[in-house]
């Protein structure tokens, strides 16, 4: 809206061309999230279900957490919501993610608010179906961009590239976003340590699109397509960095809220998205492989076990956050900070692989 605006108001005040100006709609957006989440969630404190204890994570952890108000990602992400319909310009597959990415909290949200839990197979089921749903807008909508019809993969140490089929476009999609959720969901159990790992995700991918794809120059020179809506969303991208900026002001050690399923949920959707919208699915490595790392290892050991009565990592407790904290006497700050850290160097070298290796 205020894209459009601009371009009708610079007609009669110069200065108005700001507002069609990709850079400081970026920046309207970071600020106005962060802000608007730093002031608005506490407001909602006595309105949000209280914290149970958590499931699957240690006695002091779920101490430190039970009663504090939980489920405070159904206010970020709907302030997400409504900055990228105020501020971006928006087509229908933008839209509908926009949207999915709310569903998707909501339904962390009722299950935040729920007496008893859902359970994993229907939390899961939900995560599938949304997942594939997802799946089809994306493939048709990047499709729908393409001067051929043809959705492409751009991979690490191949300067072509690869032409998608759309029922493998459609698994991989569904994979990685299932994937991304889950993980997301299970690496929340340190104050402040998801919503940091994502924050330094969204940066990354927020880059990515506006410096590298969504510069003509640029992706030519480091041979990646270039993808003309880059600046787009890296709008979406950085505005829902700024809302993760004012709840993890509010979360940082010791907290004074808790996102829930309701933030985890579909903050690992939207980077699983935007990972896929980039067309290189390894990027999820560079922007969340300590996050898959903290919540992936411990649903394959989980599912290896229970399906296949396999035991792997059998003396490490997953997530792995609570194995360093009970195991190895890790405080929460060690933990967030240590973390953080192996996140930088790992996206520093895999950032430069993939775009420069090829």
């Amino acid at each position: 809206m205020l894209y459009y605006l601009g371009q009708i108001l610079q007609n009669y005040w110069g200065p108005a061309r700001l507002l069609s100006s990709y850079a400081v709609l970026i920046t309207i957006a970071l600020y106005a999230g962060y802000f608007l989440a730093y002031k608005l969630i506490p407001k909602f404190y006595d309105r949000l279900p209280q914290d149970r204890g958590r499931e699957f994570t240690i006695k002091e952890n779920a101490e430190a957490a039970k009663g504090k108000p939980t489920g405070s990602g159904i206010v970020f992400i709907s302030i997400f919501v409504f900055i990228c319909f105020l501020i971006v310009p928006m087509t229908w597959t933008r839209a509908a993610i926009i949207l999915l990415t709310w569903c998707t909290m909501i339904t962390g949200f009722l299950d935040d608010r729920s007496v008893t839990s859902w359970g994993e197979y229907l939390k899961g089921a939900l995560d599938l179906i949304i997942s594939v749903g997802t799946s089809l807008i994306l493939y048709y909508g990047l499709k729908s961009l393409s001067p051929d019809g043809l959705v492409r993969f751009w991979l690490p140490f191949v300067s072509n590239q690869i032409v998608v089929n759309p029922i493998v476009y459609v698994i991989i999609c569904s994979i990685m976003l299932w994937v991304s959720i889950n993980t997301t969901n299970c690496t929340d159990g340190v104050d402040g340590l998801s919503s940091s790992l994502v924050l330094l995700a969204l940066i990354t991918l927020g880059i990515i699109f506006y410096f590298i794809l969504g510069h003509v120059e640029i992706a030519d020179y480091l041979l990646v397509p270039h993808f003309a809506a880059g600046a787009n969303w890296a709008m979406m991208i950085f505005t829902m960095a700024g809302v993760v900026m004012g709840y993890l002001w509010l979360n940082a050690f010791p907290s004074h809220c808790l996102m829930g399923d309701a933030g985890s949920r579909a903050l690992g959707f939207f980077i699983g998205v935007c990972v896929m919208i980039s067309g290189n699915p390894f990027l999820f490595l560079a922007t969340s492989s300590i996050i898959f790392v903290n919540g992936g290892m411990g649903l394959i050991k989980v599912f290896l076990l229970r399906f296949f009565k396999i035991k792997v990592f059998e003396n490490i407790r997953f997530p792995l956050h609570d194995h360093m904290r009970k195991n190895r006497g890790w405080s929460p700050t060690q933990v967030l900070v240590k973390f953080v850290i192996l996140q930088v160097l790992i996206t520093t070298v895999l950032i430069g692989i993939f775009f420069k290796i090829r």
